[in-house]
């Protein structure tokens, strides 16, 4: 059994980008971290009702998630990431990529640059780290999975009806939502087996896009 964590800015993220992973891998133990909207009853309610369908644990924060975006201080990320993850050693933790699946969303890029700083100082413990390989082509599409990936996931159709019914029914989006959407096909991550490379990565994306 994998002990898995999945750390996401919002309910539903997990499921957008790796619900198909989540679903066909039902032997590993989950941890799912959503930072926003514990407060929002609706949306808090409907997480942990999906945590139910993926026979997972998780909890939730509250960071700001309003439309302004304005930027977090990166030790308010991380000592809430660490507050709400259980202290343990991972075989795989999953996270947003410093492109942020849509172009430029503060909340995904901070909390990737977040879990990336605090696997390198050691204090996430992981063998691995997956961050999701998707992009939006700035903003001309929906976010799509990017097969130059390290791993690319083909879904089935049963599987991405699966996926797809946690979207409309446990979360209540509509067939024409921007998430029904973006509910890819398909699944791609960024693989890393070393907290350095993953931050040089990181470092990289920051000095060309500041």
């Amino acid at each position: 059994m994998k002990h898995v964590a999945i750390i996401v800015a919002h309910p539903d993220d997990e499921t957008l980008w790796a619900g198909g992973t989540i679903i066909s891998n039902p032997h590993w133990n989950y941890f799912i971290v959503s930072l926003c909207n514990a407060n929002d009853k609706d949306r808090s309610q409907r997480f942990y009702e999906a945590l139910n369908v993926f026979r997972a644990e998780g909890a939730m924060g509250n960071l700001d998630y309003g439309p302004e975006q304005k930027p977090l201080d990166k030790k308010v990320v991380e000592d809430l990431i660490m507050h709400l993850l259980p202290s343990k050693q991972y075989d795989l933790v999953i996270t947003h990529s410093p492109a942020g699946e849509y172009t430029r969303h503060q909340r995904h890029e901070e909390i990737s640059a977040a879990v990336i700083n605090l696997w390198q100082a050691g204090k996430i413990k992981t063998k691995k780290l997956w961050a999701f390989a998707h992009e939006d082509g700035n903003k001309a599409y929906f976010p799509k999975p990017q097969k130059k990936a390290t791993i690319y996931k083909a879904l089935t159709k049963p599987l991405w009806h699966k996926k797809h019914n946690i979207i409309i029914d446990t979360y209540g989006f509509s067939q024409n939502s921007r998430e029904s959407q973006a509910t890819s096909k398909n699944e791609a991550f960024w693989e890393f087996t070393d907290a350095a490379h993953a931050t040089e990565w990181l470092n990289n994306f920051i000095s060309h896009n500041q």
